[in-house]
Order: structure tokens, then sequence, then C-alpha cells
């Protein structure tokens, strides 16, 4: 599988980061060969979090194995200090690593979350101590809310290593501010920022619980995915054209060998079909960004 540099870090990331809440889903049998699975097929960035049930759990035994094939990046939710550094020694212990190659910042959605996570003893007070300790890397933010608090944070965080957020067709062929992640494309790029990219295989929400009862859904994804292999291939070109350093897979386990065989045949796209995708997508419902539905 190709690669790219992710941003400054000095790591060439695969076209594909293995969304590893996949392996939540999955026993510790199912889950092991699923990473040798991406790992064989040349994957090498590899995204997990707290939050993703027990998937950091079930990671752990084949991290460790091939630890030096895998760029870890994780994340976490607190905003303070004390929070963030005991989640931190938390995932470190439930990966069994020592050091976390990306720490991010995850799902930021609110401006006063901005101002704490920045401001004494906040958040990045901690990422950065971290650092110092030889405990992570680098230091990066996701974040599924709003374009421009996201080109805030890259104003005011000036180490950040990388930047994850949604594109996909739908998003780009919206107008307005609240869809233009492609300005945080253009602003993250002339950083020197790396991008990863989620939500590329959004199809929409999902109907509502009355007529859809969540168990009931035939992916695990919080939104509804695309899910043939031509509409994940035309999915994940369109994401990589755009220029992403690389792009997350859904959730959904029955999903990742659609993605993986998308990635490795990844030739670029031209002008006219990413257009054309535009068009047709553009009247969609989107289930980007999240801020419109609180």
């Amino acid at each position: 599988m190709n690669t790219r540099p992710l941003g400054e870090t000095g790591h060439d990331s695969s076209l594909m980061t293995f969304g590893a809440i996949a392996l939540n889903w999955l026993e510790q049998e199912g889950a092991d060969q699923m990473v040798e699975l991406v790992l064989d097929r040349g994957v090498n960035h590899f995204d997990v979090a707290p939050s993703y049930g027990d998937a950091e759990v079930k990671l752990g035994p084949k991290l460790r194995q091939h630890r030096e094939d895998i760029f870890l990046g994780c994340k976490t939710q607190e905003r303070e200090y004390e929070g963030a550094k005991r989640k931190l020694e938390q995932s470190l212990n439930r990966l069994g690593v020592e050091k976390i190659d990306l720490y991010q910042i995850h799902g930021l959605e609110y401006e006063h979350e901005l101002e704490t996570i920045t401001g004494d003893g906040g958040a990045l007070e901690a990422f950065r101590d971290a650092k110092a300790e030889g405990l992570i890397d680098h230091i990066g933010l996701t974040s599924h809310g709003d374009p421009q608090l996201i080109l805030d944070a890259l104003d005011r965080i000036d180490d950040l290593a990388t930047v994850m957020f949604p594109l996909n067709p739908v998003v780009v062929g919206k107008d307005g501010d609240e869809y233009d992640y492609k300005a945080v494309l253009e602003r993250a790029t002339q950083l020197g920022v790396g991008t990863l990219g989620i939500k590329a295989f959004a199809k929409g929400s999902w109907p509502p619980t009355d007529e859809l009862p969540e168990r009931d859904r035939p992916y695990s994804n919080w939104y509804e995915p695309v899910d043939t292999p031509a509409e994940i291939e035309e999915r994940f070109d369109f994401a990589a054209s755009q220029g992403m350093t690389s792009v997350i897979n859904p959730g959904d386990p029955k999903l990742v060998a659609m993605v993986l065989d998308a990635a490795k045949r990844y030739d670029g796209m031209t002008e006219a079909a990413q257009r054309s995708l535009i068009e047709r997508l553009r009247h969609e419902q989107s289930p980007v960004p999240e801020q419109l539905h609180h």
C-alpha cells in the first residue's frame, strides 16, 4: 500500500489508517486475525481510543508483537490536566506499551472546550509534559464538529502534528462555513500538519430508532455507511485524491476488507470523476458536522 508523509512527524503513513474501533465487535481471536490482515496489506498507522469499548485491550497482544511496524494513535476526551494524564496512563496500561506515537485531543466540539484544553491546567499541558517524559511522541486533534473551530485550534496550538476530521463528497458539495472542511485541509497542509480523514464512507444518518431500532442496524457505525465495493472504492478515491494523508476505515469490521482493497488499488481520481460524484451526492443528508444535531 502506498504511503504519504504524515505532516512533519517524520512518519510515512499508509493511505489507509486502521480504525481499531472495529476490534470492539470481535472476540480476541478475530481481533488478532484482523490486525494481522491489515498489517499484511501494508497498513502501518492504527488509531484507537478508550471510548471504543475494549478495543485497546483487544489490540494489545498483536500491537506488542508488531510494535515496530505500527504507528499508534490514541486519544482522550478529557479536557483538563489531571484527567488527561490519568487517561493516558490507563491507555498505556490497557495497550501494554511504553509509548504512544500520536496522542490526540478527541472529539473537539465547542469553543469553551478549546479554552479549557489550552488554558492553565488544561489537557494540552498534560500532553506536553507526557511528551517531555517520552510517553508520547506527537500531539494531535480530532473533531467532527465545526471546521472553524479546528482552524482556530490550528492557530492556537503550534505543536499540533495532525488533525483528524470528516471529508467526503457530501460535505464538499455543501455551501457554508459549517461544512468547509476543505479549508481545514488547506490550512493544515500549509502548516505541515498531517491530515486524517474520517466519515469518508458516511452515507447518511440512520432512520430514527422507532423506524429502525439500533439492534436491527446492519452495521455498528453511528451513521449509515456505503457498503458495496464500488461505492467504497469511489469514496476512498475521493478522500485520498483531496490530499488527505490517510483515510480511516468505517468502524464496522465487516467493511474493513473492502476498504483495504480500495486503498491498495488507489491510483488517483480525475477532476471530472470528483466533480460528478460531488454533483450526484450534494443533496444527500450529511451526518456531519454533528453540531447541526445538537
